[in-house]
């Protein structure tokens, strides 16, 4: 069975990408088990569990992540310098339980996938 890893990479609003993604995650788990989220970059941003969302006038989709786990979705990853590089750190709230990796054993998780879907 395929592995595919979807990575967010952009920040939650602004465009329509992270959206999107949690869209497409929905979708492909309707058809396969073994997928694996990656937040880098702005994408982090996605995380946050008090995001206020209404202050620029915008609907918070960022909620529905933790839906995931109802699609037996249980495969998370953050990059450990992204959130350093955003002043965010371990103590942070996150909507998922996420596994805060080194570059290097992101990397790792990341070549372990058939797929990679970048959002």
């Amino acid at each position: 069975m395929k592995k595919i890893a979807f990575i967010f990479s952009h920040a939650p609003h602004g465009t329509t990408f992270g959206k999107e993604g949690l869209d497409a995650v929905l979708g492909v788990s309707a058809v396969l088990k073994k997928i694996s989220l990656f937040f880098i970059g702005d994408g982090v941003f996605q995380l946050l569990k008090n995001y206020k969302s209404e202050r620029i006038y915008s609907r918070n989709y960022t909620s529905l992540f933790s839906f995931l786990y109802s699609y037996e979705i249980k495969n998370f990853y953050c990059c450990k310098l992204s959130l350093v590089e955003r002043g965010l750190n371990f103590n942070t709230e996150f909507i998922l339980k996420v596994n805060i990796l080194n570059s290097y054993f992101l990397r790792l998780k990341l070549d372990n996938h058939d797929a990679i879907i970048n959002f």
